[in-house]
Parts: structure tokens; sequence; C-alpha cells
């Protein structure tokens, strides 16, 4: 995790899905969030990260641990549409709320959350502290014993940082696993 977190920018989304008021990272303060960001044509992201980010919502209690997803396009933005985004959530059976990250306002290719947090790609895996602070950013698959036990610290985190050795290069999936931006 990051020793010095620094303070989690905002999402910026077009659209929640599966969110009956859209959430913020100011009004989830007091809980951990867990934030995955994706794309629906990620092999990484469909075989690993969002089966464990469903896993992460079974396991700890929503009072404690907020579940996000972000769907974030940076390539083949046709085949991305919100209509395709829902017909996935569907079939996948992803009831999490889901944001749309918005389009770069000057045409860019990346859209703005991704841009915000200097994202490489997809899946890039979020952990923001109670007080709202950015803790982890990781770019492919984090283990899942690694990513229960730092969730476990940060809801167990009140008012002191708890210091954690920094992710190693082992936390990320094998080949074929990311969809790096190009």
């Amino acid at each position: 995790m990051h020793q010095d977190p620094r303070p989690a920018p905002e999402f910026q989304v077009s659209a929640w899905l599966h969110a009956p008021e859209p959430p913020t990272l100011a009004a989830l303060r007091g809980r951990v969030v867990v934030a995955l960001a994706f794309q629906m044509l990620c092999p990484g992201c469909v075989q690993y990260a969002l089966p464990q980010l469903l896993r992460v919502r079974r396991a700890f209690h929503r009072d404690h641990v907020a579940v996000l997803a972000l769907h974030t396009v940076f390539e083949h933005h046709a085949a991305n549409s919100r209509a395709t985004l829902e017909a996935f959530a569907h079939e996948y059976r992803l009831d999490i709320p889901i944001g749309i990250d918005a389009p770069d306002r000057a045409g860019g290719a990346l859209p703005r959350t991704m841009a915000a947090y200097a994202m490489e790609g997809t899946p890039t895996l979020l952990l923001i502290d109670r007080a709202g602070r950015l803790r982890r950013q990781a770019f492919g698959h984090v283990e899942d014993l690694v990513l229960g036990a730092d969730i476990a610290l940060l809801t167990a985190e009140r008012d002191a940082q708890v210091a954690v050795p920094p992710a190693s290069s082992r936390d990320a999936a094998g080949p074929g696993a990311t969809c790096r931006i190009a």
C-alpha cells in the first residue's frame, strides 16, 4: 500500500448503473472503498478482477467496505456502449454500482477518471481508506490473500495509519491478463 497516501480524486462518470443515487467518494467517507477500473473486452478483467470484486463484496460487511466498479474505456470505443455494458452486467450478474468513466472533454482517448488516477490500463484496483486517501493502486491482478489482508488492515484502522509493505510485482497476473494503454 502507498506509504504516503494522497486524497483520492473523485470519480468523474457520465452515468451509474445499479446505484439509486450516484455514489461519491465524499459520501463514502468512513468506509473503505474497493474500486475496480475495468473494460468488458479486457480478458484479465473478465477472468480475474470482476469475479474477485464480487468475492470482496460477499466477504466484507457493507457498513465497512463499499465496492464499486468503473467502466473505463480507452480502446474499442464503439463496441463499449452503455447498452452493451448493461447487457454485460446482466449476463455476469454484476449488481454492484458501476460508473461509466466520463470521456475526455478535449476528445482524447483516455476517460477523465482514468487520466486523473494516471492508470496504466485495466484492470486497475483502487483501495481508498476511511479518510478518502488512496492507499493502493494496482495495475493487474492482486492475489486474493493480499487484497483481503489489505482490506482487513484498512477496516481496522481508525486514526493512525498502519504501515504495510508496498505491493510487489508478484501481485500482477500473468501475460494477457491486462490491457495496457498503447
